[in-house]
């Protein structure tokens, strides 16, 4: 009996299907929090706005006339204008909104994980923009829309994270990521977007979970966080570079999220999590990893609760690293500065985090 047993467990743990087919892949040695990434708890005096009685505000925005937008793990879009106290909510999308931006015309573009890259007017209509993209000839359709941005000239940036794993498919976001990353094939894309001709082109693929997207400030390229290699590429828009996809940083110390340009052109990026240790132990390890799918969920690679965003350079120098290393503010996406103050946002939390401004700015990471 324990043969037969032992025989059904193996069967079981080779066999039972799994939704993810791993490619092996090498990871980088984790140096961990050292040097411009140390350990401190600056994050923990950040003061909590509350988000009316929703969670999660996955991404901020601020409109020229100074509105500032929050998405929501329930749907909504919460707002606080100039002359409101708190923030309130404004509209629902009916999906999983993620990254927000305003265009000129104080428009809210919305990536939402359900239902693509969405539009909502000052009247708070909701409208689709892009749901389906040309990609090798024929449309497919936008299965993870993540995060987006907007150049001078209109033309908008944003991110298929997966377009193999949809979020409502696969128990949300959160799960949906780490199918993605576990499989380690690459299915997430950058996609552009003409509003003025409705067109839609795929111009980077193969991707391990495409995240955030920010133009540069000169508009000579833009940034995109590929979370499951723990790194940040730069496509050049303009110049002797233009089509060409470079690595901006590399082998960072945890899970990049959200990442957002500042006035001066310095970038804040979230870390949602620090790095599994078993993920990268198992990088070259398809078999294993597909093994581990068939576990307890408990069992399976998880993210930490730690609270960290970094600002750097446009040269991907780190400037300043924000952390609450007890867990305090968590799951951290990433963080918008504005005249006020440090806007911080997360995956999980009940509120929005801030830092006035005349907290900051803090001392420098090193």
């Amino acid at each position: 009996m324990a043969l037969f047993l032992l025989c059904i467990c193996a069967a079981y743990f080779s066999f039972w299907p799994v939704p993810i087919s791993p490619a092996s892949w090498q990871a980088p040695k984790d140096n961990g929090l050292v040097e411009s990434f140390k350990q401190n708890e600056k994050l923990k005096a950040l003061r909590r706005i509350p988000m009316a009685d929703d969670y999660g505000p996955e991404d901020l925005a601020i409109s020229a006339s100074g509105v500032i937008a929050v998405s929501s793990h329930s749907g909504n879009i919460l707002r606080k204008r100039p002359s409101d106290t708190q923030f309130e909510v404004w509209v629902n999308t009916v999906g999983r909104p993620l990254g927000i931006e305003y265009d000129s015309d104080d428009n809210l573009l919305v990536a939402d994980a359900h239902r693509g890259l969405l539009k909502i007017d000052v009247a708070g209509t909701v409208s689709v923009l892009v749901d389906k993209v040309e990609d090798g000839g024929k449309d497919t359709a936008v299965v993870f829309a993540d995060d987006v941005d907007i150049a001078d000239n209109g033309m908008v940036y944003f991110t298929d994270a997966t377009s193999k794993f949809a979020a409502q498919d696969y128990g949300g976001t959160l799960k949906a990521s780490m199918l993605e990353i576990m499989e380690h094939r690459g299915n997430g894309r950058l996609i552009e977007y003409n509003p003025v001709t409705g067109a839609s082109t795929v111009i980077m693929d193969a991707l391990i979970f495409a995240n955030g997207v920010a133009i540069s400030n000169n508009g000579d390229s833009v940034l995109v966080n590929e979370t499951g290699k723990y790194r940040v590429l730069r496509y050049w828009l303009k110049g002797v570079n233009k089509g060409r996809v470079t690595v901006f940083m590399d082998n960072l110390p945890g899970f990049p999220d959200n990442i957002s340009t500042t006035k001066e052109g310095d970038y804040w990026l979230g870390f949602a999590a620090p790095r599994s240790s078993m993920i990268d132990e198992l990088s070259a390890s398809p078999f294993l990893r597909k093994a581990i799918m068939r576990m307890p969920a408990a069992l399976r690679p998880s993210a930490e609760a730690l609270g960290h965003v970094i600002k750097v350079s446009s040269t991907g120098e780190v400037l300043q690293s924000l952390q609450s290393a007890e867990g305090g503010y968590a799951f951290t996406t990433g963080a918008l500065q504005t005249a006020d103050g440090l806007y911080i946002s997360s995956l999980t939390e009940p509120s929005i985090g801030f830092i006035p401004s005349a907290e900051m700015p803090f001392e420098d990471s090193e």
